[in-house]
């Protein structure tokens, strides 16, 4: 399911520049940040015409004991360093910002207000999420006020969420949109044991992103263990790939003093 776009011809182009601009929301914990969350918002961006992805890291996630997640500024700098290469992609630092827990309504309500009122938003999450969507705060304003993009997997029963509303299905079934991603098995959780247990999180997350988390020694990595060898493999020629690895360790670590002086 996608909303419908004008047809074609001179009246489907007035239509087209008439039509609300349309934003995409990504917000999570992002700890890491992954390929599974990218390939998802390319997929948003692409399949609904999103003029731009908005990345918004938590700062207090509702659903995390305080303490168990990584300091903000280094989820919301990881998120930098992996959208850094689409420039549909930004990252707003709206939640990390404020006080308090990171409720998805107050994140919608102020970004409304920034992108203003002719602006769309579509908040993308998983369909797994939108089964939890009532025990969010203000569940039913979300539901009536904003969009909804549910990435599935294959198998995903769209039985499940009707049932999961009840009611509300029909009041809100224009505004959630489905969309089909590739089976990607990757999880934040599993990256950050893998890292504690000293195995390969290469082709999970970006390579910036790998580099940080080494440099920064989050979740138990050493960060004097580091090596080019270690993060990118020890088959590197001595060519463009060895310019590349150069080039991400670079960017990576001019991005830790940043994110240590409080910079964006």
């Amino acid at each position: 399911m996608r909303p419908p776009s004008g047809p074609g011809g001179g009246i489907g182009r007035v239509k087209e520049r008439m039509r609300p601009r349309r934003i995409g929301v990504m917000g999570g914990t992002f700890d890491p940040i992954h390929y599974g969350h990218l390939v998802t918002a390319e997929g948003a961006s692409c399949e609904f015409q999103l003029e731009r992805v908005l990345f918004v890291p938590a700062g207090q996630p509702p659903h995390k004991e305080p303490g168990t997640t990584s300091p903000a500024a280094h989820r919301y700098m990881m998120t930098v360093l992996a959208t850094l290469g689409n420039p549909k992609f930004h990252v707003s630092r709206v939640d990390v910002d404020r006080p308090g827990p990171s409720y998805t309504i107050d994140t919608l309500r102020l970004l409304q207000a920034e992108c203003g009122e002719d602006c769309e938003l579509y908040f993308i999450t998983g369909a797994d999420a939108m089964l939890e969507i009532l025990t969010w705060k203000s569940a039913e304003e979300l539901l009536n006020e904003w969009q909804f993009i549910a990435a599935t997997r294959p198998g995903f029963r769209l039985e499940a969420l009707q049932a999961h509303l009840g009611p509300l299905w029909e009041r809100c079934r224009d505004r959630i949109f489905f969309l089909q991603i590739p089976a990607l098995a990757i999880s934040s959780t599993d990256i950050r044991q893998r890292v504690r247990e000293g195995r390969s999180i290469r082709y999970l997350l970006p390579d910036p992103v790998v580099h940080y988390i080494y440099k920064a020694g989050l979740y138990g990595a050493d960060p004097d263990a580091m090596t080019d060898d270690f993060l990118y493999g020890c088959a590197r020629s001595a060519g463009a790939d060895a310019g590349a690895a150069a080039e991400t360790k670079s960017v990576a670590e001019a991005a830790l003093p940043s994110m240590r002086r409080g910079g964006r």
